[in-house]
């Protein structure tokens, strides 16, 4: 399997959260901006075909939409308004791939507002959908901008999204509703498998350390024994994501567009 060493980072956060919807089966894959689309693409196009996949409007597709003005028409191959998505939603046959402004060391996600709920520094999006979607499907996370105002403290200003508290457990409840794989980030890849479901670093992208990783946290990280390093694209992911972006707006999605390998690591 031949890697790409002059991919970007962009590219490679992309082949890093594909992996998030590996084994999962036949559920809708979403992935909400521009890097988690084309990476949930790239995942049904090489290793999971069987996810289902939609056109972001009323209809099934077999054949992810490429990102940007390409003037490829959509292949349709089902009907999925609003209201059959709700179905899926509810039933649990869905992995989506969200972007909060905030998340604490236990999976909680706010993607509604900044500072005290009552009178907040700044309104987001308001909790839309993130509560019943995180207690009845999949969800992983997609942070391009990796720093303490993101992962903090605490815990988030608002918790939107059902996360592994064991503080915000009652009694006799427990956490078997809650699924979260993924936290993609652009210094590493993280998961849940810490005690008590915490957050763990899972990979580091190429010259990154856990040091750095943890200065950007605002919690402390469970650290394993032996972290792998985050996989550079292979050709093959190279050509699909290509496919799935023509217009490479990839490259406009991390500031500078800096390289998957850092240059003073590069040999």
């Amino acid at each position: 399997m031949s890697h790409i060493p002059n991919s970007s980072l962009a590219e490679l956060m992309i082949c890093a959260a594909a992996e998030a919807w590996r084994d999962n089966g036949e559920v809708i894959a979403s992935g909400i901006g521009t890097l988690p689309r084309i990476a949930a693409g790239l995942a049904k196009m090489t290793f999971a075909p069987e996810l289902m996949m939609t056109d972001g409007e009323a209809y099934l597709v077999e054949h992810p939409v490429p990102v940007g003005e390409t003037g490829e028409h959509p292949r349709f191959s089902g009907w999925m308004p609003y209201s059959r998505v709700f179905d899926i939603v509810w039933s649990g046959r869905r992995h989506a791939m969200i972007g909060p402004v905030q998340i604490d060391r236990y999976g909680q996600a706010n993607i509604s507002c900044i500072g005290d709920l009552k009178q907040p520094k700044a309104m987001m999006l308001g909790m839309r959908g993130l509560p019943g979607n995180s207690m009845c499907h999949i969800n992983s996370m997609f942070v391009p901008n990796h720093n303490t105002r993101v992962f903090v403290e605490d815990e988030v200003d608002a918790v939107g999204s059902v996360g592994y508290n064991p503080k915000r457990r009652g009694a006799g409840e427990n956490f078997d509703h809650v699924d979260l794989r993924l936290i993609v980030t652009n210094l590493c890849v993280l998961d849940f498998e810490g005690p008590d479901h915490a957050v763990r670093v899972r990979s580091l992208h190429p010259g990154v350390s856990f040091d750095e990783v943890q200065a950007a946290t605002g919690f402390p990280l469970i650290q394993p024994d032996d972290i792998p390093t985050t996989a550079l694209p292979t050709v093959e992911q190279m050509e699909v994501i290509k496919h799935l972006d023509p217009t490479n707006l990839r490259a406009k999605q991390i500031k500078g567009n800096p390289p998957a390998v850092r240059e003073d690591n590069a040999a």
